[in-house]
Parts: structure tokens; sequence; C-alpha cells
């Protein structure tokens, strides 16, 4: 495997919304001199990669990046694929991403949401999203019912999936729909997510087929896993998955061929 991710190729990826991690790995004292990073990323010090790397999603791939591609990122990349991870870093590092023209932003620290406790549809699909294409870092508070409110007060976390905040039910649309409509509208693969999670979370299994697939693995998850973090965790990958399916396989199909099979074998 080639241990680095060109700024080009990189470009692609993000363009495309790949299932990928990407994080800044520059020493303190290189962030601090230049406090920005490539949108999307996660910031984390290089000398703690075995404790951060084993909380990093194992399925997708991760592209690590330093100022300019050296020992810093090379070696964290090589820490992490030692923890079975798909890691590589950016060649040429940030200085690389700028001169070829990529973005950088302003570093902003992790945002902070809350809803209501034991999730089993929207508030699961709607933490994916946040850490998926809103900000990857994302704190996501797990409280009961009547104190979701007082808790947003109190640390300034933003409300979902409750009534009479911005990102709720209207209609017959649910939360998962609000955060679509505000922050990916033109991504077509995420209304017909949208359209799976609208018709597990509110009941309406006949509008998609796989909505009912989905509530079952959902309250399935939910028996087994009593940790609301932990559940949440798993649950990345389901919906990682249902969105893959959407971007590219909703055309393929399976079933038997024996006699292909024994043609394949022979």
């Amino acid at each position: 495997m080639d241990a680095f991710v060109h700024p080009a190729t990189l470009r692609e990826m993000l363009a495309a919304r790949a299932a990928l991690t990407l994080v800044d790995v520059r020493r303190d004292a290189a962030f601090a001199r230049d406090p920005v990073v490539i949108p999307g990323a996660l910031r984390r010090r290089p000398e703690d990669v075995a404790m951060w790397g084993r909380a990093l999603p194992t399925w997708r791939s991760v592209v690590v990046y330093c100022v300019h591609g050296h020992e810093v990122s090379c070696g964290a990349a090589q820490s992490l694929r030692e923890l079975g991870l798909d890691a590589r870093a950016l060649d040429g590092g940030l200085e690389a991403w700028r001169a070829a023209g990529g973005s950088v932003a302003g570093y902003a620290p992790p945002s902070r949401w809350v809803t209501r406790e034991r999730p089993k549809i929207d508030r699961l699909a709607c933490p994916w999203f946040i850490r998926r294409f809103v900000d990857a870092d994302a704190a996501i508070d797990y409280v009961p019912a009547n104190r979701v409110l007082a808790h947003a007060r109190e640390t300034g976390a933003t409300p979902f999936d409750v009534p009479d905040v911005e990102y709720t039910h209207v209609g017959e649309r649910c939360s998962f729909d609000a955060f679509v409509a505000k922050h990916a509208p033109d991504d077509p693969a995420l209304a017909a997510l949208a359209d799976i999670v609208r018709a597990a979370d509110t009941d309406h299994l006949g509008d998609a087929p796989q909505a009912a697939g989905l509530l079952a693995v959902s309250l399935g998850m939910g028996r087994l896993i009593a940790d609301d973090d932990a559940l949440l965790d798993h649950a990345l990958l389901v919906y990682d998955a249902l969105y893959a399916w959407c971007r590219g396989a909703r055309g393929e199909r399976h079933g038997w061929d024996a006699a292909a099979l024994r043609r394949s074998t022979a």
C-alpha cells in the first residue's frame, strides 16, 4: 500500500464525501504558529497516537498530515497501520495542500450537541450526519428527555430531535431531514438515505423498502448495547454502509447461481 496520498487525490476524496478520517497531527508548537486545519480534520497530538488511534472507526481510511509530510505524519500513519487502520500521510503535508490550492479554515473547538437518551433512529442518524458532514469531532450528549433544553442552556450545546428547536420534526419530515436540508441539500444519496431514515423513524415502513431493516437493526442494537455512546459508535458503521449503498450500490442485486459457482470453482 502506498504510504502517501497526493493533495489532488485527497481533494477528490473530500469532494466525493468518502468515508474518510482526516487528522491534523502537527506538533503543538507548529499548530500554535498556524492554527488552521483542512476542513473536516480532527486535531490530535502525534505523541498520543496510540491512544486516540484506537478510537477511530476501523472501517474508514485515515489520512494524517503535518507541516511538510515528513517524520511526524509518517510516524503517525505507521502507528495507525500497526493498529490495523488503512492509514496514509498527506504527501507534502499542509504546505503542499495549500500550494495546490487546497482550502483551510481556522480551528474551532469541537461543537456540542444534545438530545434524548436511549436513541433509536433519528438520534443515531443525526449524530452520524453531524460527525460526517458538520463537525468530525462533535460531542454528542444523551440526557433524559426532560433535561435536553436545560442541558443546552447550561452547556451551550445545540439541541436536536425535541420539539421547538431548529433540528426537529416538521410535518412528515424528521430531524434528519432538517440536517440534510440545511447542510447538504444537493446530495442525492443523502436524500435517498433521508427517505429510509424518515420511514423507519415515523413508522411509515412502506415508504422505503429498507426502512424495516434499519428499524430492526437499530432496535436490536439497542437491546444489546446499554451505553448510548457505545451504541452511537456501532451505529456509525450502519449509516456509513447505508450511505455507501445509496451512493453506488442501489442497482446491485444478489442471488444464487449454482451453475456459475461450479464453473468458477472448478
